[in-house]
């Protein structure tokens, strides 16, 4: 946790990690909260019935769910796949595997059945969680998946809202509510996310149970000190679960402090619905993407109307920029600190404004207990004002362990001690950094981080495409939209309604935020001497374009 402190230099000076040899996130995040009647989750569903969920309550669940588990066979390190959205048994499950030693698999709603056949094949998921809705997809990906070596794929489905043999609900009440945390290494593995592919398919970044402190200092940073002094906090935030921002940047550090989270299942972000939610339920403390903000900033009297009284709002993704910022303060009476990170390292810069100025247009300063630096290509830091890579020294307990299966991959995501973000940007003379673009690329929409290498085979799976290339080009609102040049087969004819087709196509396969907004057909795309298509040309062609 942050020490007191009225200054960054102070907060840094005074910082030091204390991280056990022995360390269950569950048993932090749950266990020590249960004795009470603390409010850990408020959940209100699409008709506006609300369930409140005691720290004790999800305890006695997590146990039960713990018991089913090992039940069904898993052992310690065993992966098991959660796909679903803000979902009560989303969290419990999350809880439940920690406890048990295997490894959550968070996998978002919004992915396609391919996305979800891969990281089952990939991870070697024994046991999945989902519900109706979901099970389609994920049945139809059970049957693509191909097990690694020695694999044998999923063992059992259980389904949230299901009857019979598969319902999770009627297996719980079967199982015992006693179980023992174990007492895990800090090392030892506990969660399994993808990251964005930019070549193929994305990389599995595999964290220990340690992450959950790591992230710690970063929640406090970006929630101006949460806990603290500040009676009420309550967080939401529309991002699911499923991606590392709802788990680790919300969530989790709530519960940690023994705060409450409030859950509600959106098909989409509607600001007039986000404003009367965190109303009707006190929400203090929110994370917002730059998007969700904008769209915000249109609803005219929305904090009135609503009742909303937030007292901090964490963002990133993006650029927030002055006039955000400045009708945060004025609108919501909230101060926007912006947080950096990424799926390998999270969390590991940022503003606070409390005790820091906050610079528009700047990632922030590094957050205590964490070294970032500007870094050549071979790892040597770089004077101040300098271009090059975000990067950040290790060993620190926020970062992965591994990319999973992938030995070559995680000794080049590291030059030396410094792990490389893939960011360009530079540092100035009082350690604010200031993004300056991908390294590689990632493409960064409405909040998402997308890489092109999924959308691209999805678009060749099309019987009219043969090549296809991705990129980010800018768009007001999402920061970033996805465009999409595609050659044709020979004889097939571009038109708006092949283009719309393709959409559909992609759309049916992957997420929502991963079909291109643009598809542009072309005779053909710029190629490296070994044929890898060069996007950053086409990057450069549309900014040269006119508008």
């Amino acid at each position: 946790m942050l020490p007191a402190a009225d200054s960054y230099e102070g907060l840094r000076a005074a910082f030091r990690w204390r991280v056990p040899q022995r360390y269950n996130i569950a048993a932090d995040v749950c266990d020590r909260h249960a004795a009470g009647d603390a409010t850990a989750l408020v959940m209100e569903e699409p008709d506006g019935r609300v369930t409140r969920f005691g720290f004790g309550q999800v305890q006695r669940l997590a146990n039960r769910m713990a018991n089913l588990f090992l039940a069904h066979g898993a052992r310690r390190g065993d992966r098991v796949m959660i796909l679903l959205g803000q979902d009560p048994y989303a969290a419990i499950a999350h809880i439940a595997c920690w406890k048990a030693g295997l490894v959550s698999l968070p996998t978002s709603i919004l992915f396609g059945t391919d996305a979800i056949a891969y990281r089952l094949a990939d991870s070697g998921a024994v046991l999945a969680i989902t519900d109706r809705e979901n099970m389609p997809r994920l049945e139809e990906a059970r049957a693509q998946a191909v097990p690694q070596a020695g694999g044998e794929g999923l063992r059992a489905v259980f389904l949230t809202d299901g009857s019979g043999a598969a319902s999770l609900p009627a297996a719980l009440e079967r199982a015992s509510d006693g179980f023992a945390t174990l007492d895990t290494l800090a090392e030892e593995p506990a969660f399994l996310n993808y990251t964005s592919g930019t070549t193929g398919w994305p990389k599995g970044a595999l964290h220990a149970h340690r992450a959950m402190l790591g992230h710690v200092p970063g929640a406090q940073f970006g929630y101006d000190f949460m806990p603290g002094p500040h009676p009420g906090d309550c967080l939401w935030s529309p991002a699911d679960w499923s991606w590392l921002a709802g788990l680790m940047d919300v969530l989790m550090p709530a519960w940690y402090f023994g705060l409450p989270v409030v859950a509600f299942r959106a098909r989409k972000f509607d600001p007039e619905q986000a404003y009367a939610l965190m109303g009707r339920h006190g929400v203090r403390n929110a994370l917002l993407t730059p998007t969700m903000l904008k769209l915000m900033r249109q609803v005219p009297d929305g904090p009135a109307r609503s009742g909303t009284r937030l007292r901090t709002v964490l963002s990133g993704g993006e650029s927030v920029g002055a006039e955000l910022l400045d009708w945060a303060q004025a609108a919501l009476n909230a101060q926007v600190n912006e947080g950096y990170g990424q799926t390998e390292c999270n969390l590991v810069l940022g503003n606070c404004g409390r005790i820091m100025p906050v610079k528009p247009g700047s990632l922030g300063r590094a957050v205590p207990g964490h070294e970032a630096a500007i870094v050549d290509d071979d790892g040597h830091p770089l004077p101040p004002e300098t271009l090059g890579n975000i990067a950040f020294r290790r060993p620190d307990p926020v970062m992965l362990l591994e990319y999973w299966r992938k030995p070559q991959a995680t000794a080049q995501k590291f030059a030396g001690d410094w792990l490389i973000s893939g960011d360009l940007g530079r540092m100035d003379a009082e350690g604010y950094v200031f993004f300056h673009g991908r390294a590689d690329d990632v493409i960064s929409s409405a909040g998402y981080r997308i890489g092109p290498g999924e959308i691209e085979d999805a678009i060749i799976a099309h019987p009219a495409a043969v090549m296809a290339a991705a990129i980010g080009v800018p768009d007001p609102v999402r920061g970033e939209a996805i465009k999409a040049f595609v050659i044709l087969r020979e004889g097939t004819a571009p038109s708006d309604a092949l283009a719309e087709e393709i959409r559909s196509f992609v759309g049916s396969r992957l997420a929502r935020h991963e079909v291109p907004r643009q598809i542009a057909f072309v005779d053909s795309l710029p190629l490296t001497s070994n044929g890898k298509v060069i996007r950053r040309e086409l990057r450069e062609r549309e900014r040269a374009a006119p508008p």
